[in-house]
């Protein structure tokens, strides 16, 4: 593959399917054609600029936080399931 530059909206895009979806962060990045590593960078400038991750955090505490975000994103995404199963019911 070719040294490709993405815009800021498709890297964005890309991160938030990356974490969103059932997929691992690998087959979504196969699946877009893009290199495992970019989407993996990406992820981690994510984290750290939008999510506000402190660079001064001890381990622990950064191990503390993922595992809280991580909790928080299972959370969303049952809701999400839950409310794509009802909106799929009661279109019919």
């Amino acid at each position: 593959m070719s040294n490709r530059k993405y815009s800021k909206s498709f890297k964005l895009d890309t991160v938030s399917l990356a974490l969103s979806s059932d997929k691992s962060q690998a087959q979504v990045a196969r699946d877009l054609g893009l290199k495992e590593t970019s989407l993996y960078a990406w992820i981690g400038k994510y984290r750290g600029e939008v999510l506000g991750t402190d660079h001064n955090m001890t381990p622990e505490q950064e191990l503390v936080s993922l595992r809280k975000e991580v909790v928080q994103l299972k959370q969303e995404r049952e809701i999400l399931k839950k409310a794509a199963a009802y909106f799929a019911q009661h279109q019919a």
